[in-house]
């Protein structure tokens, strides 16, 4: 199975010139810019324009509609799958999404570091094989330049919880500075964020093979 991932698009979708082939399309999160319908509508308009035969988006915290009019953005999301501390099985490989991170200033989908965000994470199965959150684990794609020094801002409850698991790949976004892919154990650990630190549109979608 070949994954096509994006992340943190922010309604720039369209300057995007070359989006490879694959069978599952894993948007992980911050696909809005003003988090509202009518971004939502032309997301979903340009999914319904790619190819891929499955498409799976969750929220991250620039996309208040999912938030605040749950039941319309679904039902707009009509050209892709949505998961919400939910999951799905796909050919036999079972994805999981959630688009909690550690609250930081005033965003949508933010919760306190520590118990609020372990429940949320214990709600992992154990046998996901392709985990997606809009936010990274603590020490992986997570470092921020502070303006006095280098800080990793992912989240210690969810890096417990990966590390519990037997998972083929954890996607993520969040931390556009920390786009790539890197091994942690067999797991395949991969930032897939889009848009630049700069919020430039030029990260290449990665691509897994599973």
């Amino acid at each position: 199975m070949k994954l096509v991932c994006l992340s943190d698009t922010h309604s720039l979708h369209r300057r995007l010139v070359d989006i490879p082939e694959g069978d599952v399309l894993i948007h992980a999160g911050d696909s809005l810019g003003q988090g509202t319908l009518d971004n939502l509508e032309d997301l979903n308009d340009w999914l319904g324009e790619l190819p891929h035969r499955h498409k799976i988006v969750i929220a991250g915290n620039h996309d208040w509609a999912f938030q605040e009019i749950p039941e319309l953005a679904r039902a707009t999301l009509t050209n892709a799958l949505y998961l919400e501390d939910s999951g799905v099985e796909i050919e036999g490989v079972r994805f999981w999404g959630s688009p909690w991170t550690p609250a930081f200033l005033d965003w949508a989908f933010m919760l306190e570091r520590g118990q609020p965000l372990h429940e949320k994470w214990k709600q992992i199965p154990d046998n996901t094989d392709v985990l997606i959150t809009h936010g990274p684990p603590k020490g992986i794609g997570d470092e921020v330049d502070m303006g006095f020094g280098v800080e990793n801002v992912g989240c210690l409850d969810l890096l417990a919880r990966v590390e519990k698991l037997s998972l083929k790949a954890h996607i993520f976004g969040h931390i556009h500075e920390g786009y790539g892919v890197e091994k942690k154990g067999v797991t395949q650990m991969v930032n897939a964020s889009t848009c630049t630190v700069r919020y430039e549109p030029t990260n290449p979608p990665v691509v897994l093979e599973l």
